[in-house]
Order: C-alpha cells, then sequence, then structure tokens
C-alpha cells in the first residue's frame, strides 16, 4: 500500500503524520484482500485547513482518495477539530470498502447458487444469460 500525505495552509508535524498514518493502516485489513486479488492500493491523503483567515467554525479539512486496481473510494469531512475530521473520514472509508466487499461476495454466492441449481436440473433458468 502506497500512502501520499499533503498538507493545505498549515504545516504537516509528525504528530499529525503518525495519527494518519495509524488510521490508514487501520483500514489496510480491509484493502490486504482485496491487494491480493491483484494491483496496489494508492491512497493519497489531504489535511489542511479550508483558509487561512477563518478562526471558528468547520476549519479543518481533509479528504482521502483511495485507488484500488480501478475501483475508487473517496470521501470527505469537515470539522472544527482536526482530529475528529480524520476519524470522521476514517469510519466512512471503512463503511464503504465494507459494503462494496460485501456486495462481491454475496453477488459471487448467489451466481454459484445458480449455476449449481442449473446443474442439478432443478432450474431451467440459464445464469449466464438471464434465459429460461
Amino acid at each position: 500500500m502506497k500512502i501520499n500525505l499533503k498538507a493545505k495552509n498549515m504545516e504537516l508535524t509528525p504528530a499529525i503524520h503518525d495519527y494518519v498514518e495509524k488510521k490508514i493502516t487501520n483500514l489496510e485489513k480491509l484493502l490486504f484482500t482485496m491487494e491480493k486479488d491483484g494491483g496496489e492500493a494508492i491512497v493519497n491523503f489531504e489535511v489542511g485547513k479550508e483558509s487561512m483567515h477563518h478562526k471558528s467554525g468547520e476549519v479543518f479539512h481533509s479528504d482521502c482518495l483511495i485507488n484500488i486496481d480501478g475501483r475508487e473510494f473517496y470521501y470527505s469531512s469537515d470539522k472544527e477539530d482536526l482530529y475528529e475530521a480524520i476519524d470522521e473520514l476514517k469510519e466512512r472509508l471503512y463503511e464503504e470498502i465494507r459494503r462494496n466487499k460485501d456486495r462481491k461476495q454475496t453477488l459471487f454466492k448467489r451466481g454459484a447458487s445458480s449455476v449449481k441449481k442449473m446443474l442439478k436440473g432443478l432450474s431451467d433458468r440459464n445464469p449466464f444469460t438471464s434465459k429460461y
């Protein structure tokens, strides 16, 4: 997994860098199985302030784009605290990746059971063409 971390309108301190890296490595558990099939995960992570003159409100911005073998997962977050923005970003990306992974497995199992029924003679429907 390759991580590209960029800061905008602020200095990237080692503490922020370590925090982001720790959150991304938690996502690596899900990404590992997707990387196994082929391709490398490229993570583009950006943290920063919206602008230099804002003092209160949702000042901090973080966004992340994960590209794995042509599939893209993206989310961005604006919060008052930088660490809250990073945490929300990680949670949303985790859910999106997990949902995609579960959907792929479900479709595979459904197709496999349909082929099995056809081979047993229980169904006249052809799973490859969806015709009877």
